[in-house]
């Protein structure tokens, strides 16, 4: 809007002195690897995704095309370590929905699996110029102090996203908010002395109070037994159905203990809104599960959580 184009300005000299220029998925116009550093970034820390992610799954998918002619276990076995998992396999549904081509409008990008609104304006607007404002976390913070919105709703946020949008300049506008959250109006501790639209923004004297703080629950801890059956040298799994870790391969679980069995060990993992923690048995049989049954060499080419790969080491030194 032409009433900002003083602070678009400030941002835009700010994000040429200051942004992160240097990150791969901003090196290029590649709708894939954009649309991927999209979904990688949801809900995981950039350092995160650029050392242990985006390289090794790009050398083994280098296009949405590859994506498409691997099987659903090859994307989560590429995926391993990244977590929510769905990410991976919406990824995969997506790259066959397509062919292997991205629609170029936001409007056809949102009916893709796995895309919302801001990830569909942001591949849109990265890749094809579609004059469109995002609302990632970080943006949605800096909107919540910029117009003193204690709280808000989805819609209002998007009144406001499209309010101090600049349209002339979506590329670089978007990616300068992105960076701006990230790096000056943070959670915590805002530099608003460094922030390009510190003398437009309603919430500056207090910036802490927007969004208002929300009472965050304990996390609840889930009690699991684990089994573990072993036919000679193979181990028995299950594949997951359903959306939590779904197409991984897990050691079966249960909530009571098994009624005979030796206890090997205990293993624990914290997840987004829960934690698990599970005592590890060794069975002598499981007739209730649909079970296949893989070497531990064979266990390292599946897709399996982090939580399982801990039992497996621990099935290994059983088994030495």
């Amino acid at each position: 809007m032409k009433r900002y184009e003083t602070l678009h300005d400030r941002l835009h000299e700010w994000y040429r002195r200051h942004g992160r220029h240097d990150l791969p998925w901003r090196r290029t116009r590649d709708p894939y690897r954009i649309y991927l550093s999209e979904i990688m970034l949801q809900q995981t820390r950039v350092e995160t995704v650029l050392e242990r992610y985006w390289g090794p799954f790009l050398e083994r998918f280098p296009t949405l095309s590859s994506v498409a002619a691997a099987t659903e276990g090859e994307v989560l076995k590429a995926w391993e370590g990244l977590g929510y998992y769905n990410r991976a396999r919406y990824l995969h549904r997506t790259a066959r929905l397509c062919d292997g081509a991205l629609p170029r409008s936001a409007a056809e990008l949102e009916k893709l699996p796995g895309i919302g609104r801001s990830t569909a304006h942001a591949i849109a607007c990265f890749a094809f110029d579609e004059p469109l404002p995002i609302l990632d976390a970080n943006v949605r913070r800096i909107l919540h102090r910029f117009f003193a919105l204690d709280e808000a709703t989805p819609s209002r946020l998007w009144e406001a996203a499209g309010e101090l949008f600049d349209a002339g300049r979506p590329y670089d506008y978007n990616q300068a908010m992105m960076d701006l959250g990230a790096m000056v109006c943070t959670p915590k501790a805002p530099e608003c002395s460094a922030c390009p639209l510190r003398e437009g923004c309603a919430g500056r004297e207090d910036p802490q109070r927007y969004p208002r703080p929300r009472k965050r629950p304990g996390i609840p801890v889930r009690k699991r037994q684990i089994l573990v059956l072993r036919r000679g040298d193979a181990l028995g799994l299950v594949r997951n159905e359903g959306r939590f870790l779904g197409g991984m391969w897990s050691f079966p679980q249960r909530i009571e203990a098994p009624r005979s069995g030796r206890k090997i060990g205990k293993v624990r993992r914290t997840y987004s809104h829960f934690r698990i923690e599970g005592s590890v048995w060794e069975v002598k049989e499981l007739p209730d599960e649909k079970l296949r049954f893989f070497t531990p060499a064979e266990c390292e080419s599946l897709a399996m959580s982090a939580l399982d790969r801990d039992v497996l080491k621990l099935v290994k030194k059983e088994m030495q």
